[in-house]
């Protein structure tokens, strides 16, 4: 059974930063790895993904401030956030899908593999 266990949620005031982490336990070498938000009442939205070679995509409004990370051999990857906005303020999912010849998805569907979620929430 793969297992993806995120950490590192928390509250945090506007203009301030935090790291989230994700521990995989099936080798992440290959796979598109991603960061995937969800607010109430809004869809789920993919924040950022890595895959082999460490090419990585953002959705438009996190770039410049967040960065995804990882490091295969761990098993572990990271969505380092910077500049936070309350609009940040989401529950943070990691998930994974199986290796892919093309690029990660950008539609949460398709993603294989997840986590139970880590609460960030961004206030003054």
């Amino acid at each position: 059974q793969v297992r993806l266990v995120e950490s590192g949620g928390g509250s945090v005031q506007p203009g301030g930063s935090l790291r989230l982490s994700c521990v995989a336990s099936i080798y992440i070498g290959y796979a598109c790895m991603a960061w995937i938000r969800q607010s109430p009442g809004k869809e789920r939205e993919v924040v950022a993904t890595i895959r082999a070679y460490g090419i990585k995509t953002y959705t438009d409004s996190v770039k410049d401030r967040f960065d995804i990370s990882k490091v295969n051999a761990w098993n572990t990857t990271w969505l380092d956030m910077n500049k936070l906005k309350s609009e940040d303020t989401a529950m943070y999912y990691c998930a994974a899908l199986d290796p892919t010849s093309g690029p990660c998805p950008d539609d949460s569907n398709r993603y294989n593999y997840w986590g139970q979620g880590t609460q960030v929430t961004v206030s003054s």
